[in-house]
């Protein structure tokens, strides 16, 4: 397969939008500052990617300026680095970049934390700056984050299509006598020669071991029959892709085939329930109703669902909208989160069929087409 034209990453027009709108949004919050720390944020905001350490290294976003919070030894090198145009502010080894933060806020003010700042920042910052002046910035940034633009949608949509390509080599190239760590490094490779990179992640698992949501810590051999569950997902200019397909390359037996089907009927209840201005918990009960109704749980309990319906999908694996039950966040164009209500027979098998949702104007979009049946994984 030859992928189609990649599509172009994020421009810095669009990261000044997302500025504009991050203090438009602080600013509603009671915020005077937004402080990002070395996440994934800081890349979503500026475009600066930059490892996390023990030394502070971020962004201080106030109303009308954008200043890099850095080591003064890195000066240097962050202003080689793709990002958007700001101020340099250094600190030495010997001094607090806390209270260098502080002077930068001024007194009195409010700041907004990156809610994916660690708490060692959090409790420096404590005592320079007022405490009832340290608000959580995580609701601000992550309903930034959760509404994708065209270009995010893209890009994504890029990157599920090199991940459901990657599922049907390995469809194909799964025979008796093949380790599942094989499986897994066959999936990096594919990933890397369809994308660039490899994946951000690869679950195989063989048989039994499908019953546990995040497989075995040991090697696996495939016989011949065994149940087949992969999940993987991989990284186009910073955003992800996330899929699992669960199959049998043989005749099912009856009880992988009852439980496969109420697998896909909840997971497409997920879909169904996804409606502009629905709760995301509306989301997952849409699921457990499928699953009760035809015997297996309720609630989180065995044989049945064992944990959310599915998560929201963007820059990081794992981020808002969450498909969990007290989650009232409401669907919006734009955003996208998985489909996977995962059943699991305990100590038997599991099924998990999983396929990212986004929102249109009018509803919900498959990125992929979920599968057809227990032996035919792929629409």
């Amino acid at each position: 397969m030859t992928m189609s034209q990649r599509p172009a990453p994020i421009s810095e027009e669009e990261r000044q939008l997302r500025l504009k709108r991050l203090r438009a949004a602080m600013q509603q919050a009671g915020a005077d500052a937004v402080l990002l720390g070395s996440t994934t944020s800081l890349v979503y905001f500026t475009g600066l990617h930059w490892h996390p350490s023990e030394r502070l290294v971020g962004a201080l976003v106030t109303a009308d300026n954008l200043t890099y919070i850095t080591p003064a030894f890195e000066v240097s090198k962050i202003e080689t680095l793709e990002r958007l145009d700001g101020d340099m502010a250094g600190w030495h080894e010997h001094e607090d970049p806390a209270a260098l933060v502080a002077r930068l806020l001024g007194a009195g003010k409010k700041l907004a934390l990156d809610d994916a700042l660690p708490f060692f920042i959090y409790s420096a910052l404590a005592k320079v700056i007022e405490p009832q002046n340290l608000i959580d910035g995580g609701p601000v940034i992550s309903a930034l984050r959760a509404v994708k633009t065209p270009a995010e949608i893209a890009l994504m949509q890029y990157a599920m299509n090199a991940t459901l390509e990657v599922h049907k080599r390995v469809h194909a190239m799964i025979e008796p006598g093949v380790r599942a760590s094989e499986v897994v490094g066959f999936i990096d490779e594919a990933h890397h020669a369809l994308v660039g990179s490899g994946s951000t992640f690869a679950i195989c698992s063989f048989g039994s071991a499908t019953s546990l949501p995040h497989g075995v810590d040991y090697d696996q051999t495939y016989s011949e029959g065994d149940i087949i569950l992969v999940d993987t997902g991989t990284n186009v200019d910073g955003y992800q892709s996330d899929m699992t397909r669960t199959y049998v390359k043989a005749e099912p037996t009856g009880a992988f085939a009852r439980i496969w089907s109420i697998e896909r009927a909840a997971q497409q209840a997920v879909f169904n329930a996804a409606k502009i201005g629905a709760e995301a918990e509306s989301l997952d009960a849409a699921a457990r109703t499928v699953i009760a109704e035809r015997g297996l749980g309720p609630d989180y309990n065995l044989p049945g669902l064992p944990h959310r319906a599915g998560h929201g999908l963007g820059m990081d694996m794992h981020e808002a909208p969450f498909i969990v039950r007290g989650n009232m966040m409401k669907l919006q164009p734009g955003m996208c989160f998985s489909s996977e209500p995962m059943i699991v027979v305990p100590e038997k098998f599991g099924v998990r069929l999983e396929d990212i949702i986004h929102m249109g104007e009018d509803g919900p979009i498959w990125f992929t087409q979920p599968g057809k049946s227990p032996t035919e994984p792929f629409a």
